[in-house]
């Protein structure tokens, strides 16, 4: 697939003298929280603080800008492959890099409503064009085309919450996120272009792979088909209802016209996305934790693997039809173990019949890992992290791909299944006086492709990310 935005090198350029001219505009830096590593996303917070709000914290911020430039250099040695396909990872390659940009604008408007704002400038090229791995290595890339930086719209939404309760704790100034006192018990609704991501499947230690692991299957749930762009963002509403001790959201969205396609079905009507999920807060010896349960149902224009595999030309587009449907469900588990390390495990699938969509072409996936502060190191603001992750995919699946077939992310042209095994660990240098980390990573993927005639694949990279 290839971008749709034409290149706008000057607006690359802008987002980025902003960058420069904010980070020397800046007198001290935000130290980073201690464990969970990272916290949870601001515009979707999952297990929302319980401490008191301070009686003199009154003040409503009205305004928020904030910025993040993420650049992944990545790197795959030559590795043993009887047969290439154009869907395959390929066995030589030159190293790749990708870059993102991104502003992040929030505006308070009447009493409970924000209004949050984020272009985005993204760039550079995955490995194989992001084909061949189906939990693919580089979470900041999917599927790129033309490696031009590209200005395009990444979230614009309105936020109303609703206060059902007395008790409050005071939000901090984050991305999609106004400081001020915000209540512990609510109901909200976020109305607009985001990414579904933002507020389902969170993580504290494995979700974002541009400050934690780089790998799909590790920054989000494997087979939960996401409804997405080809970016990763979609229209639609999500409902909230937030308390200490549990939330509950759900979810109607939009779905891609075609698979993994850039262009979102306007016609709700033909196509749409349903996701629901749960979440209940934890405590193991007075540390927190959550157990997150989510269930989807996507209804699109979907190809099926069974008829496509009895087709002569193998072409999974000619059997798309209207009212076809994917389902699936995940578990989702965190738990702080001590003030600096963490752990977390996942599990999902999906029923496997009709096409993947939207995300990768993950039917099953299980996924543990962990994440650490340094302090036993001297360097308590750094972060380690180490995960494994196994991914499969369904019998009309597999029969399909053996038979010679692709989606738009695998396909060799002939498949001896195996289960794609993954590990990853990353360490993150925290530079807290340029809002700099550094962050080299190293993936071993077994079977990539679930084809064992394949690899193994040694995947080095490094990421540079600044954030303020």
């Amino acid at each position: 697939m290839r971008f749709v935005t034409r290149p706008r090198h000057a607006a690359f350029v802008l987002l980025g003298m902003i960058s420069a001219v904010a980070a020397r505009a800046q007198t001290s830096p935000a130290s980073p929280q201690p464990a969970p590593p990272v916290s949870t996303p601001a515009a979707a917070p999952a297990t929302p603080p319980t401490q008191p709000l301070p009686p003199d914290t009154t003040t409503l911020q009205p305004w928020s800008l904030h910025f993040q430039q993420t650049v992944i250099q990545q790197w795959h040695n030559k590795f043993a492959a009887p047969r290439t396909g154009s869907y395959s990872l390929q066995p030589v390659e030159k190293a790749k890099l990708s870059l993102t940009t991104t502003l992040f604008v929030g505006r308070r408007l009447w009493h409970g409503a924000s209004l949050y704002f984020n272009p985005e400038v993204a760039g550079g090229s995955g490995l194989s064009g992001a084909r061949g791995i189906a939990g693919f290595v580089n979470g900041e890339t999917f599927r790129i085309g033309n490696p031009a930086p590209q200005l395009y719209l990444a979230r614009l939404f309105l936020r109303q919450v609703w206060n059902l309760g007395t008790e409050q704790t005071t939000a901090a100034d984050a991305p999609n996120q106004l400081s001020g006192p915000a209540p512990t018990h609510y109901v909200a609704l976020n109305v607009g272009k985001f990414s579904l991501s933002d507020y389902f499947d969170l993580n504290s230690y494995s979700h974002d792979p541009r400050t934690q692991f780089f790998n799909w299957s590790l920054m989000s749930t494997g087979a939960w088909d996401y409804p997405a762009n080809t970016r990763g963002y979609t229209v639609g509403a999500v409902g909230e209802y937030v308390t200490p001790a549990f939330a509950l959201r759900v979810a109607s969205t939009l779905v891609p016209r075609e698979a993994n396609g850039p262009t979102l079905e306007k016609n709700y009507g033909r196509s749409h996305s349903e996701t629901l999920e749960l979440t209940k807060t934890t405590s193991l010896h007075s540390r927190p934790g959550a157990v997150r349960l989510l269930g989807f149902i996507t209804h699109a224009n979907m190809g099926d693997y069974r008829l496509a595999t009895q087709r002569p030309d193998l072409d999974l587009t000619a059997t798309r039809a209207l009212g076809r449907t994917k389902y699936g469900l995940s578990a989702n588990v965190e738990q702080a173990l001590t003030d600096q390390l963490g752990v977390f495990a996942r599990a999902s699938f999906n029923d496997g019949r009709h096409e993947t969509w939207a995300f990768t072409e993950i039917d099953q996936s299980v996924s543990v890992g962990a994440s650490s502060g340094g302090t036993r190191w001297h360097r308590p603001d750094d972060r380690l992290g180490l995960a494994f992750v196994g991914n499969g995919i369904s019998q009309p699946h597999r029969d399909f791909l053996a038979a010679g077939g692709h989606g738009f992310i695998i396909g060799d042209g002939y498949l001896k299944y195996a289960p794609e095994l993954i590990g990853e660990v990353y360490y993150s240098f925290n530079i807290p006086k340029y809002f700099l980390t550094i962050s080299p990573d190293y993936q071993f993927v077994v079977d990539p492709g679930y084809n064992r005639d394949r690899g193994p694949v040694h995947v080095v990279a490094v990421r540079a990310h600044v954030a303020f």
